[in-house]
């Protein structure tokens, strides 16, 4: 649920009031601040009478109920329609954007204001076909979204243009429906995408059709009926048994020892990629004889000051206090794997692995490449994201869950917790002891 509610913050006797958005979202409360431009009292009206005062009105006469001074009587009125009018403005902007969007951008309710007091211009020239529409968009959102955010609008932006040339035909805004839906799944099953990556696509540009909207270019009626259902899939993470064979192994490629040193750090520290791969020995602290890394997370933009672990301290004694050599996300993904297959890591696993659908003899692109899922030795498996899930399985029930949420920088449990991946079976063994 949504609230607007509205304020009186300054301390002077005549200003603007201030709007404060309250919302939830997977049982966490978020709340936005931002200034509105609604005066109580206008310029004459000060001018008329000096003994006017906003803050007087605001805080001890708009709530009285039942004004016998007519004047006061359609203050009231006056004051109560201007709110009711940002209220709906709001909400409705809410309804029609991401979540995900707004949670974001910190300065959505002040854009979502300024829409509202300077509307676009009706001359304005705003794309009525979707994919100048994407353009669009992203150059509006621009220093709002994320670079993974802007990557990923692109990759869905390009298959529709892919989409579009094979169907002979426009893609508009308002032809985003069933028929739709229906032609551009057969057209990614045919390109043998996942079901998962077709929702993907769908949710997005779902996303920026609800932008358009918001924008005032008509929408199809059945846009927001439009959904496919998740397919799950399994995902592995490294036991302890496993990471012990993997710091055991015996590597005489230094650019294999590496990798597995990266890997390791990865599954005691439980960052991404994009994080732990810029760990330097600047980001050590010493607090009270204890060991501390501190840094900002790139997907989140968060402060994180973490613990060092016993295990990364001795990758770091090994390396004279370095920290090992960067390498690219590709290098990093396919040598883990080549670590791993090294340490027996060779148990058959449900998952998803990512293949050529190349013709033979065809030297595969990047665009050659589909996530397949069906049963392999687990190292084949191994990818960059395993770190993070290895951490969070191996401490949970060990380690408070509040101190692991903190260290992985998860917004909310609900957030952590799917990275769990020990079976009903497991927790429930591990569980017992406390009730012997």
């Amino acid at each position: 649920m949504a609230t607007v509610n509205f304020m009186y913050r300054s301390t002077r006797e005549n200003s603007p009031l201030n709007v404060r958005f309250l919302f939830r979202h997977e049982n966490k409360d978020y709340v936005l601040g931002a200034k509105s431009e609604l005066y109580i009292y206008s310029h004459d009206e000060l001018q008329d009478n000096n003994k006017l005062s906003a803050k007087k009105y605001w805080n001890e006469l708009h709530r009285k109920k039942k004004a016998k001074d007519i004047s006061l009587a359609n203050k009231q009125v006056e004051v109560q329609n201007k709110t009711n009018a940002i209220e709906n403005c709001v909400l409705g902007a809410f309804k029609e954007s991401d979540v995900r969007d707004v949670i974001s951008n910190k300065n959505w309710l002040k854009e979502t204001l300024e829409l509202f007091y300077r509307p676009i211009k009706e001359n304005e020239d705003i794309p009525v076909d979707l994919i100048p529409f994407f353009e669009y968009y992203i150059g509006k959102k621009k220093g709002e979204l994320s670079d993974g955010r802007i990557k990923t609008l692109r990759v869905t932006q390009h298959k529709l243009e892919k989409f579009q040339s094979a169907r002979k035909k426009v893609v508009k805004v308002n032809s985003i429906n069933d028929a739709f839906k229906n032609e551009f799944s057969d057209y990614s099953n045919e390109k043998q995408y996942s079901i998962n990556t077709l929702q993907k696509d769908l949710k997005i540009i779902k996303t920026v059709c609800r932008h358009a909207k918001y924008l005032g270019l008509e929408v199809h009626p059945q846009m927001e009926g439009i959904r496919l259902p998740h397919e799950s899939a399994k995902s592995i993470y490294l036991n302890n048994d496993e990471l012990n064979a993997i710091k055991d192994l015996v590597l005489k490629q230094e650019y294999l020892d590496n990798a597995r040193d990266w890997l390791l750090i990865s599954c005691y520290t439980g960052q991404r990629v994009s994080d732990f791969m810029r760990f330097t020995k600047d980001m050590l602290r010493f607090e009270d004889d204890k060991h501390l890394l501190e840094f900002k997370q790139v997907k989140t933009n968060k402060r994180m000051v973490i613990p060092v672990s016993k295990e990364v301290r001795g990758i770091l004694a090994k390396r004279n206090g370095e920290f090992p050599r960067p390498i690219s996300d590709q290098r990093y993904n396919d040598w883990i794997k080549v670590v791993c297959e090294k340490a027996k890591i060779n148990e058959l696993c449900e998952g998803k692995k990512r293949v050529s659908i190349a013709a033979e003899g065809v030297t595969p692109t990047k665009n050659d490449y589909r996530d397949v899922v069906g049963k392999f030795e687990k190292w084949e498996l191994v990818t960059s994201h395993i770190g993070r899930r290895s951490f969070a399985t191996n401490h949970y029930g060990k380690i408070p869950t509040t101190f692991l949420i903190y260290i992985t920088g998860h917004s909310t449990e609900k957030q952590f917790l799917s990275y769990i991946k020990k079976s009903n079976k497991d927790l429930a063994l591990e569980a017992y002891k406390y009730f012997e």
